[in-house]
């Protein structure tokens, strides 16, 4: 049996590797990969499968286990079947099945091919990581024929084997592979087939150890291997996903550079790489901005080839090439050319393989519900805005068409919980229209993907949801998190998922809990009930978590305004959002509430600015007259009180309906005569913190305190406007300079 060894994206050995087939001839040609695949070659060198693609098997129970081989269109194995195919001889995939290597304990989490396992855990830095790449381009990329690209990928593989731990698991894997792929050789010489008209494609680290048929796998050691029940689809790839920028360790660094020297390779023109890259990247930057000239682009190819030679080589890989553009085309800057790099050494593609040839239920899933939908005319390139009604359509007589856009909703939903780019939701544009959506929907290459890879949480998009909400839900540490899910389960129509988070959000509301989380949740779940009727939501199971988490609250609020003015903050949006919910759910008793509030409102040792707040809460809600509020004003804004409290509770005062507070005159009836009391110094200290307390009001908000201000001063109005709406001048920075604002 003949071998032949490569890296499993090198262009020079996809080339190399059919001259090889051309002068041998062989009958059958064995490719590296699960023995399992074989039926997936038709669809391969299908002519309406375009590369990069990938073959994945994946387990049917969890944890889900995965293993994972891409192909470029350059890649060897993908040329060596194409070849085949070409010349009618036989070809068939001989490693050890997907389910036999999905069982296999020691498997990685990235599924990482041997060659490039060995590289990674031997190399101490990146630097030297980089440097193997450098060096396989030079070496054995542009070797200058067959046989030196033999000698140098035979080399290659004996010193990663010499180097690799013999008692390492992935090596003891890797000896269990071979042993396989020596035993299915022997099985197609046993049926008669001259073992030397079999070639076999490795990659470089097993060509030597299956040159030899001995130690092939018996039937006993076979039948021991553990397995595990998988399913085996092909999925569209794409350039992004190959490189090792996304962790796949078995890609190269740049796939669209090395689709670069595929092309030179075919076209028997060894510089073409070094053209076509450079004047990529120049593209590339005069697109986005940047100025490269033409005389820039032949400098960088002169100093690429410098390079080259400098480096011991004739030709410029990669390397010489970045760092001939970062000299002559980036002014020596990597930063100027980052983005640049990126395109032009992995690029955009994306591959396509045919609907039919896809294997996945998911797949068919999305499919069939698209057209069930009426979505289909929108799986196009081109972005379209979607419009939906979620209200029942009267004027039709089926329930399915009656609830039509609901429906898309839901299935919307589900794709944006799921991460596939198809749909975005826009933020509606007409006010209180609870029943309008406004979607974009934009077909990509890239969603096909996703799809695919969604098939690990589910056989279909609803069972997909149902696992990673189940996911989530399981790993839910605060109420508010279970809200999130039990929302996403509400917009993606699935309500037993609501009801089983409802149920974890019971259990959890016992438990401690804070103001925050309550806030949160409380807002959440009082949304889905105010709306349950249009997403067909049975409501009554939220209300009584709604009920006993604002209690709760009301419970909580006087040691919660025990806070420092930092806390205050948070607290105050919290305390709003709380009181919205009692506003809108006429479910909910509001009396114990407004007690708490009015304790907090009165009580002096609380948060003044919380304590403010909690008295316009009151005063919205006429639980205050204008006789206590001015006592209030009195008592708060006086000689009595540092000024820093009396103005921070204003500052609380004025967190809610600034109009409501302009149009009580008593109030700055109040802050007149405040005002009036003090001596200069304290008028100094006052007027610090006051400023503050009124940096949220508009300048309109302002010309109308003025208005008040000036009745009361008996001046002119627009003469108080200007000034309480100039800048500060530099005698005031002065003054605020001096200011001592060690107990600010």
């Amino acid at each position: 049996m003949k071998t032949f060894g490569i890296r499993h994206f090198s262009p020079a050995g996809a080339y190399f590797l059919r001259r090889f087939l051309d002068e041998n001839k062989p009958d059958l040609v064995l490719i590296e990969g699960p023995a399992d695949f074989d039926f997936l070659i038709d669809d391969i060198v299908s002519k309406n499968l375009i590369p990069p693609f990938a073959i994945m098997a994946y387990t049917k129970e969890a944890p889900i286990d995965t293993i994972l081989y891409p192909f470029a269109n350059y890649s060897p194995e993908y040329q060596a079947i194409l070849w085949a195919r070409e010349n009618d001889k036989e070809c068939h995939f001989f490693d050890l099945e997907s389910n036999i290597i999905l069982g296999l304990e020691s498997i990685e989490a990235n599924n990482q091919d041997t060659d490039s396992e060995n590289i990674s855990t031997k190399s101490p830095s990146k630097t030297l990581e980089t440097d193997m790449e450098g060096f396989w381009e030079r070496n054995l990329e542009q070797s200058e024929s067959m046989t030196a690209y033999k000698a140098g990928s035979a080399l290659f593989g004996e010193s990663l084997r010499k180097d690799s731990e013999v008692l390492n698991k992935t090596f003891v894997r890797d000896i269990i592979r071979e042993s396989f792929m020596k035993r299915k050789a022997k099985e197609f010489i046993k049926k008669g087939i001259d073992p030397e008209k079999i070639v076999a494609v490795t990659g470089a680290f097993h060509t030597s150890a299956i040159e030899s048929l001995d130690g092939a796998m018996t039937d006993e050691e076979y039948m021991a291997l553990e397995k595990k029940d998988s399913n085996i689809t092909l999925m569209p790839y794409s350039y992004y996903r190959l490189s090792k920028r996304t962790g796949y360790g078995a890609g190269n660094a740049a796939p669209a550079y090395y689709e670069l020297i595929w092309q030179g390779l075919l076209n028997e023109d060894i510089t073409f790489h070094e053209r076509k890259y450079l004047s990529t990247l120049a593209k590339y930057m005069r697109e986005h901005g940047g100025i490269v000239s033409s005389a820039q682009v032949i400098e960088a190819t002169r100093l690429a080839r410098s390079l080259a030679a400098l480096r011991g080589g004739s030709i410029p890989t990669l390397c010489d090439l970045k760092d001939a553009s970062i000299t002559c085309m980036g002014g020596g800057s990597f930063g100027e050319l980052a983005m640049g790099f990126a395109e032009s050494d992995i690029g955009k593609k994306i591959g396509h393989v045919p609907q039919d040839a896809m294997q996945t239920s998911i797949q068919s899933d999305f499919i069939s519900q698209l057209n069930e939908l009426k979505l289909e005319k929108y799986k196009e390139l081109v972005a379209k805005p979607l419009q939906l009604d979620l209200r029942e359509n009267l004027r039709v007589k089926s329930r399915e068409s009656a609830f039509l856009d609901l429906n898309r909703s839901f299935f919307l939903y589900r794709l944006l919980i799921l991460g596939i780019d198809f749909a975005k939701i826009e933020r509606n544009r007409q006010d209180n229209a609870t029943w309008a959506e406004n979607w974009v929907l934009q077909w990509t290459p890239e969603a096909e993907i996703q799809i695919v890879e969604t098939l690990l949480k589910g056989d279909t998009i609803s069972e997909a949801v149902a696992f990673v909400l189940g996911e989530r839900l399981s790993q839910a540490t605060k109420i508010s998190e279970i809200a999130d899910i039990i929302e996403d389960a509400f917009n993606c129509g699935m309500p037993r998922v609501v009801e089983g988070a409802k149920r974890s959000l019971d259990e959890m509301t016992n438990g401690a809990i804070s103001m925050h989380d309550i806030a949160l949740t409380v807002s959440k779940l009082s949304i889905m009930i105010s709306f349950g009727d249009i997403r067909k939501l049975d409501r009554k199971p939220l209300e009584p978590i709604v009920k006993r988490l604002c209690i709760r609250a009301s419970l909580m609020l006087t040691d919660e305004s025990a806070c420092d003015d930092m806390a205050a903050i948070t607290l105050s949006e919290d305390i709003q959002s709380i009181h919205n919910v009692f506003l809108v759910q006429d479910f909910l008793d509001e009396s114990f509430w407004f007690d708490k509030l009015m304790e907090v409102a009165k009580r002096d040792d609380l948060n003044t600015k919380i304590s403010g707040m909690s008295t316009a809460i009151l005063l919205d809600a006429g639980k205050i007259d204008e006789l206590t509020l001015r006592r209030e004003v009195s008592r708060r804004l006086s000689m009595g009180m540092p000024a820093e409290l009396g103005a921070n509770w204003f500052a609380g005062l004025s967190i809610r309906n600034h109009y409501a507070l302009i149009g009580r005159l008593t109030l700055w009836e109040s802050l007149s005569e405040y005002l009036d009391t003090l001596d200069e110094e304290e008028f100094r200290r006052s007027v610090v913190f006051l400023r503050r307390a009124f940096v949220e009001y508009s300048a309109k908000e302002k010309d109308m305190i003025a208005e008040n201000l000036g009745e009361i001063w008996g001046l002119n109005a627009q003469v108080v406007s200007e000034i309480i709406n100039e800048e500060v001048k530099e005698v005031d920075t002065e003054i605020l300079e001096d200011f001592d604002f060690g107990d600010f």
